[in-house]
């Protein structure tokens, strides 16, 4: 019998144990639909706080998309990223939007998968939500039956700061905000400052006010 689904309710436990995230659904509700969520990233929590942010059916057809070179080594950590996060993984030096990724991404989807995404490319400090790459437009595109969740992450990198290993006793949270489409013309630089801002805006407000300095 695998051990699989038993590793999961525990990793989930974990997770919401050691970041005592809160999850805040405050445009959305947990729903069955296929969803894409993507969120700002700033550390190595940031994929396990989200999949243990989600009830446990949906968690179960929801996959991280999460770089190879971390995720994929010997050890407990390939196998976490396969058999208990069932991770797509694609190469870092490409990203979300290198031409594999996106294939991939798009049988993922295809499939019926839902995935987790974190499309700036890269970890930040926390501080701030950077640009965001073609990605998430390209999803939106392929996929506009697709609703795209923005999820914002706070405090995760001051509990994992960049090069710990122990977590800080501090609290987290992920915020879900309500779902976005592609609309009728909209280029690509306006959906993807249009994600962008939705995602600022469900950080608190002293947060949001220093972002958008």
């Amino acid at each position: 019998m695998s051990t699989a689904p038993a590793a999961a309710r525990l990793l989930a436990f974990l997770t919401r144990l050691i970041t005592g995230v809160r999850a805040r659904w405050v445009g959305a509700a947990p729903s069955g639909a296929q969803r894409v969520y993507y969120a700002n990233h700033s550390s190595h929590l940031d994929t396990l706080v989200i999949w243990a942010s989600l009830p446990p059916s949906i968690r179960a057809r929801t996959r991280p998309v999460a770089a190879a070179d971390y995720w994929d080594r010997p050890g407990l950590r390939r196998w976490l990223a396969g058999a208990v996060l069932n991770a797509l993984l694609v190469e870092r030096a490409g990203g979300c939007g290198s031409r594999e990724a996106l294939r991939r991404i798009d049988a993922a989807l295809a499939a019926g998968d839902s995935l987790i995404l974190f499309p700036e490319g890269t970890r930040g400090d926390g501080s701030s939500v950077g640009d965001l790459k073609p990605g998430l437009y390209f999803v939106a595109h392929q996929r506009p039956t697709v609703e795209l969740v923005p999820v914002y992450l706070q405090d995760l990198s001051r509990i994992l700061p960049k090069g710990e290993v122990l977590p800080v006793p501090l609290l987290g949270s992920a915020t879900f905000g309500a779902p976005l489409a592609l609309t009728p013309g909209e280029d690509r630089h306006a959906f993807l400052q249009r994600a962008r801002e939705a995602l600022i805006g469900l950080s608190p407000p002293k947060e949001h006010s220093a972002i958008s300095a």
